[in-house]
């Protein structure tokens, strides 16, 4: 395989691995045996392609062929068991069509997320085993080792295993008790796409784009308000993606950003789908997120943003769903409405109580408001300790200039 043949394999590997992946588990029904099956499948692709060339249908031939290759392994590992400990073969006969295949991966995210696993189980889960994230990843998003994370997956992977955890999308009747994990586990892996928690990377557009195309599957199969806000909010997100770094990878702040870059189809279908949930009056925590960002999108400039309607939306959204991140924003917030010394006052509140204290763009926020304020000494020292907390390499860059700045 040379290595034009080995990239065209690479980005195969990336675009299409987890859909494998999930129609493999449905197949076989077995995490760890679909991933073993999903790693033959590509090795018998580097084998054979080179050879007989890319199929028409990549994933099609990698589901066939992980299929064939784990029954085989069943095959040979039945000839050294009782009769009563073999394992049961799949149908080798039955064949995915697109239809299913194409759906596999919110089956996944509904096996991931079932109420029979604990929530930080449910997530670990689906951000290893629907977006690929590397355990280290996950880990340092759970604040947490790689060795008790793993260990978390392997206790998740047996529960749907010991507990028959059926790979399928529930019931219309069960759907809207087991749609917050799904929207929470969605909303998290479009977060790692758009806000990468580590690595020289600002965004992953993969899991971005897949987060939007789960929503999207969502939003069919249950047109919840909800599932309108999240998958709104997502769209207002992703239009700004074009102007939040530069050629060079740097981070463009919304405020520095050139607006003219956004992409206005996906504000006007993120903002019809806000409007919708909104008027549902049946509404939640990400529909008022969707709202803040929606005024965002209708701004010309930050300075002509209307920060008294986000103040507001905030107040509504800590009713709904408290959190000390939730009153950092509002109080960035009240610093562009009120003035950057009023903001101070909140985040060092919000600092003072711990709750923040290894949030890195806590610092940051506290930070650039003492700068604002021309108060050199702190913005400094917050500044560093940002800098120790942050794990993304743009925004480390970023925080750098910054401190270079203050000392011109």
């Amino acid at each position: 395989m040379d290595d034009a043949q080995r990239a065209q394999l690479d980005a195969i590997y990336r675009a299409e691995s987890r859909r494998v992946l999930a129609s493999l588990i449905r197949l076989l029904g077995d995490f760890d045996l679909a991933e073993e099956a999903l790693h033959e499948a590509f090795r018998a692709a580097m084998e054979q392609w080179p050879e007989t060339g890319i199929p028409a249908n990549p994933r099609a031939w990698l589901v066939s062929a992980g299929r064939f290759k784990a029954i085989d392994q069943l095959r040979r590992l039945r000839r050294f068991q009782p009769l009563d400990e073999q394992p049961e073969l799949p149908d080798a006969t039955v064949l995915a069509d697109d239809e299913l295949l194409e759906d596999d991966r919110l089956r996944l995210i509904f096996t991931c997320c079932h109420p029979a696993l604990a929530s930080d189980a449910q997530v670990a889960l689906t951000l290893r085993e629907v977006c690929d994230l590397g355990t280290e990843d996950i880990a340092r998003a759970f604040l947490t080792t790689p060795a008790t994370l793993a260990q978390r997956i392997v206790r998740a992977k047996a529960k749907i295993r010991d507990a028959r955890i059926p790979y399928e999308v529930p019931g219309r009747s069960e759907l809207p008790e087991r749609l917050d994990a799904v929207l929470r586990v969605i909303y998290l892996v479009f977060n790692e796409g758009y806000f990468a928690s580590s690595g020289a990377e600002l965004t992953r557009t993969q899991l971005s784009d897949e987060a939007i195309r789960l929503a999207r599957l969502l939003l069919q199969l249950l047109p919840e308000p909800e599932v309108m806000g999240l998958l709104g909010l997502m769209l207002l997100h992703e239009s700004r993606r074009s102007a939040r770094s530069t050629a060079s990878g740097e981070v463009v702040l919304l405020e520095a950003q050139d607006r003219s870059q956004w992409d206005r189809a996906l504000i006007a279908e993120g903002e019809a789908l806000v409007l919708q949930a909104l008027h549902s009056r049946r509404f939640g925590a990400y529909s008022l997120q969707a709202a803040i960002a929606a005024v965002h999108a209708e701004a010309a400039s930050a300075e002509q943003t209307d920060w008294a309607q986000i103040v507001g939306l905030y107040d509504a959204l800590l009713r709904l769903s408290p959190s000390p991140v939730i009153e950092l924003n509002r109080a960035v917030a009240v610093a562009m409405e009120q003035g950057p010394e009023a903001g101070l006052t909140l985040i060092e509140a919000l600092l003072a109580n711990g709750e923040l204290a290894d949030y890195h763009l806590a610092h940051a926020a506290c930070a650039d408001l003492n700068r604002r304020l021309g108060r050199i000494a702190p913005a400094r020292e917050a500044y560093q300790r940002a800098l120790q907390l942050a794990q993304q390499g743009p925004d480390r860059q970023l925080l750098q200039q910054r401190l270079a700045e203050l000392e011109t």
